[in-house]
């Protein structure tokens, strides 16, 4: 009964999240539809999830490899994964293989990280993958991205040089002091610029994904095409207590 009171109170989270996001879209006189609700759904048991893909989202996302090749086979074929979490090079196969219905990577950092991922994909037969490359807008030693003064060569790098991967857009992850993070916004929001006037792109086919819990409504405000809501929708993450 209590995971049947958890899947209820996430699936409702999930109606106010997306309430909130559409709110804030069109305050920033974009459309609902611009922006995308990803489901952080790391830590959370199968039935919970379920609840939430139940109310009608087809969009979760995972921070580590084992757990997501765990959870993919026993949910849904037609959920869009997307895997937001640092990715060493060595486990790559690993998780294309294992979830076939990986929809994005939003975490690349390094040009390593790209060939592997492109050779991968080529090796598997798999459609294309959609990336983005990860940028270290807060200067956070702690923090993985690449340099904002980098993120137009690496996103080169996979434009040019990978042809089994999409360049779709720019992710970062804000400051946890919150008072800061606009800062961090803005430095992703002029990477785009650089890296769409590069390229040769519009700036509306670069996304951007910023924002988490506690800030997603300014992201959205300020850009942010893509933001990753986990605590919010599923509550508190519940982490195995050590031994």
């Amino acid at each position: 009964m209590a995971s049947v009171a958890a899947a209820e109170g996430a699936a409702a989270a999930l109606r106010s999240v997306l309430s909130r996001a559409h709110q804030a879209a069109a305050r920033a006189g974009r459309a609902p539809g611009s922006v995308r609700v990803v489901a952080v759904s790391k830590t959370k048991p199968l039935p919970v999830i379920r609840g939430v893909y139940d109310a009608g989202h087809r969009c979760f996302g995972e921070n580590y490899v084992q757990e997501l090749i765990d959870k993919a086979p026993q949910l849904p074929e037609d959920i869009e994964w997307h895997f937001i979490g640092n990715l060493q090079s060595n486990k790559a196969k690993a998780l294309l293989a294992g979830v076939p219905n990986l929809d994005m990577v939003e975490s690349v950092d390094d040009e390593k990280i790209a060939n592997r991922l492109d050779r991968v994909v080529a090796d598997l037969g798999r459609k294309p993958l959609k990336i983005l490359v990860q940028v270290n807008t807060s200067g956070e030693e702690s923090k993985f991205g690449v340099e904002p003064s980098g993120c137009v060569q690496l996103a080169k790098h996979v434009k040019l040089n990978c042809p089994n991967l999409v360049f779709s857009g720019l992710m970062t992850i804000g400051m946890l002091d919150y008072s800061s993070t606009p800062e961090n916004f803005k430095t992703l929001a002029n990477c785009r610029k650089e890296v769409c006037k590069e390229l040769g792109i519009p700036e509306e086919q670069c996304e951007l994904s910023m924002g988490m819990s506690a800030d997603f409504e300014q992201a959205i405000e300020m850009g942010s095409t893509n933001v990753r809501v986990g605590s919010t929708i599923f509550g508190a993450r519940e982490y195995p207590k050590k031994n």
